[in-house]
C-alpha cells in the first residue's frame, strides 16, 4: 500500500473499516474484510425477482439473495444495506425476517432498512426491536418508528446520544442525522466538542451535521481532509460528499491528487454522486493500469470495494465494462459493492 491507514490515536477506532453503525455498519464497506475472502460461494438461491432482469442485473439480483442468506453475519449485514440503498422492495420480505436474527449488527441494518425503505409491512418486527436487549439495536428501531409516522420516538435517539457507551453515542449522531432532524444541530454539536467523544464520534458528529446540510461544518470536514491519516482522510470525503456544497465539490477535487489510491477512489465516488465524473481517470487507472497487482487480498478487496461504489456513482460506459469482473471476484465483499453498483447504475439511467 501506499500509506499506512491507522487509528489516528491508540485505543480509539476510526470510521475506515470498523466504526460500523453501531457494532454495525459504517458504510459498510469493510467489515467482514478478512474472514469472508477464502469462504467458497454457495448456490445461488433461486432468482425470484422482476421477470425483466437479466444479464448484469439478475447476477447482482443474486449476489444480493446469496448475502441475505450468507452463514456470515456481516455479509447478511452488507446484503441488507444494498437492499436498501438500491430500493429492493421486492427483498424486504427477507429483510424484515432477519429482524429477529441472532446477530445484533443484523437486526440493527434490518431495523435502518425497514425505516429506510418506508416498509410499513415490518412495523411489528420494529415493535419488537423496540424491547431489544441490545442499546444500539433499540435506537435503530426508534428511528425506523419516526420513518414510518411515529415522530416522538426522536427523543429516543437525542437522549442516547449523551450515553456514555461511546458506540451508543456515535449511532445516536448518525441516527439524527439520518431523520433530518435540524433540531438536532446543538446536540450534534455538542457531541462534535464534548471531551469525552471519542473520535468515531466526533467524526460521526461531523457527517451527521453535513447530512442536515449546516455548511458551518466544512472547516472540521476540511481538516480531516488534511489528516496525516487516510482512515480520516477517506471518513472527512464522504462527509464532504454528504454535504454537496460548491465549496466542498472543490475540495474533493483536491483529493483526486492524495497519494493514497483508496483516498483517490473515495473521492471520485463522492464527485460522481455529486454528478462530476472528474474523478472517472482514477477509477479506470485501477483496471487498466492493474494497479492492484502484488497487493494483500485485504488490501486488493479493499481497492476494489471502492472502485466498485466508485463506478456505481459515475456510471459512464467505460467504467460499466468492469462491473462483470468485479461480480465475479474471489471476495463476497467485493461481489456485493459490484451488485450495488450495477443496481444503482440502472437507477442513474
Amino acid at each position: 500500500m501506499e500509506d499506512n491507514l491507522r487509528e489516528p490515536e491508540a485505543g480509539r477506532q476510526t470510521k475506515f473499516g470498523l466504526l460500523v453503525r453501531g457494532i454495525l455498519v459504517v458504510s459498510a464497506l469493510f467489515l467482514a474484510l478478512g474472514c469472508e475472502e477464502t469462504q467458497k460461494r454457495s448456490e445461488a438461491p433461486t432468482l425470484t425477482g422482476p421477470s425483466e432482469t437479466s444479464g448484469l442485473t439478475a447476477q447482482a439480483y443474486r449476489i444480493i439473495l446469496e448475502g441475505l442468506n450468507d452463514t456470515n453475519p456481516f455479509i447478511r449485514v452488507k446484503a441488507i444495506e444494498v437492499v436498501a440503498e438500491t430500493g429492493q422492495i421486492k427483498l424486504m420480505p427477507k429483510v424484515q425476517r432477519l429482524a429477529g436474527d441472532e446477530f445484533a449488527p443484523v437486526r440493527f441494518a434490518a431495523a435502518l432498512a425497514i425505516g429506510d425503505m418506508e416498509y410499513s409491512f415490518g412495523v411489528s418486527a420494529i415493535k419488537q426491536l423496540l424491547r431489544d436487549k441490545d442499546l444500539n439495536v433499540k435506537i435503530a428501531a426508534s428511528y425506523a418508528m419516526v420513518r414510518l409516522g411515529s415522530p416522538r420516538y426522536v427523543e429516543v435517539l437525542r437522549r442516547a446520544i449523551a450515553s456514555k457507551d461511546q458506540t451508543v453515542r456515535a449511532n445516536a449522531a448518525f441516527l439524527l442525522g439520518k431523520c433530518g432532524d435540524k433540531e438536532a444541530l446543538k446536540l450534534l454539536y455538542w457531541a462534535l466538542q464534548d471531551k469525552d467523544s471519542e473520535d468515531k464520534v466526533v467524526y460521526q458528529a461531523a457527517e451527521s451535521i453535513a447530512m442536515l446540510q449546516d455548511d458551518r461544518i466544512y472547516p472540521k470536514l476540511w481538516t480531516m481532509l488534511i489528516s496525516a491519516y487516510a482512515d480520516v482522510r477517506v471518513t472527512g470525503i464522504k462527509a464532504m460528499g454528504t454535504l454537496g456544497t460548491p465549496e466542498a465539490r472543490n475540495a474533493l477535487i483536491t483529493m483526486l491528487d492524495d497519494k493514497v489510491l483508496e483516498v483517490r477512489l473515495a473521492a471520485a465516488g463522492q464527485l460522481g454522486k455529486l454528478g462530476d465524473k472528474t474523478g472517472e481517470p482514477e477509477v479506470l487507472d485501477v483496471f487498466r493500469r492493474n494497479l492492484t497487482a502484488g497487493m494483500e487480498a485485504t488490501d486488493r478487496a479493499r481497492v476494489n470495494i471502492l472502485a466498485a461504489l466508485a463506478i456505481g456513482q459515475i456510471a459512464t460506459p467505460s467504467l460499466r465494462e468492469y462491473l462483470p469482473q468485479l461480480l465475479s471476484d474471489e471476495s463476497k465483499t467485493v461481489r456485493m459493492a459490484a451488485a450495488a453498483a450495477v443496481l444503482r447504475s440502472r437507477i442513474k439511467d
